[in-house]
């Protein structure tokens, strides 16, 4: 079944779809459905998906339209990465999302759109069937912590009820598909939305977004140290790595992702560091370009050499662990891209806060 509920400024209506396809493909999960297309690209392997699209329409119209350079519009449209505002450190607790979503909202999109995007359960099976060590840590955290929490679902699946609500309430449209991270929602309906000629703003600490980034892609990222979300162009990215962001994802698979329990190719080759991986993929644009190469000719020293052509399946996995899926059936709709009624984010995010701080006087996990 799809399930899809929609939440209007009057009423409740929730409408339950018949999957016209009794053995759906697991990625078949369209909120209207087309026929399906033929996809080289893996999807999780369990057999019962569900899209939840939960949304908040207000009285507000569609802005007026704005004036175009180069065939873009002006208006931007923002995606919120709920997931990791729901953690200080590694601790599972809601009063970050509550602070960082208030900043967010008041200091950086006003009234231009908003769009939440949470992990589905399960969606990292497909990654994890990939490499058995992707976010390995991070779960052994949480079983350690808690021997007793229903890892399928989090903390924030379990929570999720809660933040539904508070973002219902100040009308952003909310996306949970089962069996995909919120990171391949969001690279899906970014390309969308860039389609349609808006620029994209991705609200997230995630560095997995840096692959992204472009003239029309920035990130936002929240910085506890000041304590205000702090845009990321890229500007700011070839100033920080000297290299193009089209090499972000190649670069991330040579060197790994210790975070998420991607091993690096120094875990074998030690020699094979940054410096090494910037200046070949200067030259070969593409970690499958410079792979290419190494299997036909001498690209670099001979650790380098014998690096890139012994461990080239390494770093092929690598690439499929790491990279954002951007063929998530999922659709952008027009009422999403409207703008943001915020009237009523002061009395929401402040009864949620005192909620939070009075569950906490009380001891009550939140």
């Amino acid at each position: 079944m799809i399930e899809v509920s929609m939440l209007s400024s009057s009423s409740s209506r929730f409408l339950t779809i018949p999957n016209p396809n009794p053995n759906p493909n697991p990625n078949s999960l369209l909120l209207n459905p087309k026929p399906s297309i033929n996809k080289t690209s893996s999807s999780p392997s369990s057999k019962t998906k569900t899209f939840l699209i939960t949304a908040a329409s207000s009285n507000s119209h569609t802005s007026e339209t704005l004036n175009q350079t180069h065939g873009m519009h002006n208006k931007r449209v923002f995606f919120l990465d709920v997931n990791p505002l729901c953690y200080k450190g590694n601790k599972p607790t809601l009063h970050p999302f509550a602070h960082w979503v208030s900043l967010l909202f008041s200091q950086v999109s006003n009234t231009d759109p908003v769009i939440a995007v949470l992990d589905g359960e399960r969606g990292g099976d497909y990654r994890r069937e990939l490499l058995p060590s992707y976010k390995a840590q991070r779960r052994q955290f949480l079983r350690d912590s808690n021997p007793l929490r229903n890892l399928s679902k989090g903390y924030v699946g379990r929570s999720f009820e809660v933040i539904k609500d508070v973002l219902q309430n100040c009308n952003v449209p909310v996306i949970k598909i089962a069996g995909h991270e919120a990171d391949d929602v969001v690279a899906t309906l970014v390309a969308q939305v860039l389609q349609k000629g808006y620029k994209a703003v991705i609200a997230s600490p995630d560095k997995d977004f840096k692959q992204l980034i472009s003239q029309d892609v920035q990130l936002v990222m929240p910085l506890s140290d000041l304590q205000r979300w702090s845009f990321y162009t890229i500007k700011h990215y070839v100033a920080q790595y000297d290299c193009d962001p089209h090499s972000d994802l190649s670069l991330r698979c040579i060197l790994g992702d210790e975070i998420d329990g991607v091993p690096g190719i120094q875990n074998v080759v030690p020699e094979f560091g940054r410096k090494t991986a910037q200046k070949l993929l200067k030259k070969h644009g593409s970690l499958e370009n410079l792979l290419s190469a190494a299997a036909v000719r001498t690209v670099g020293k001979p650790y380098a050499q014998e690096a890139l052509t012994k461990y080239a399946d390494y770093l092929r996995t690598n690439y499929k662990v790491l990279s954002l899926k951007r063929d998530v059936d999922v659709q952008v709709q027009e009422e999403w891209l409207v703008e943001r009624d915020g009237s009523n984010d002061s009395i929401v995010l402040s009864n949620f806060s005192k909620t939070l701080e009075e569950q906490r006087n009380l001891n009550v996990p939140c």
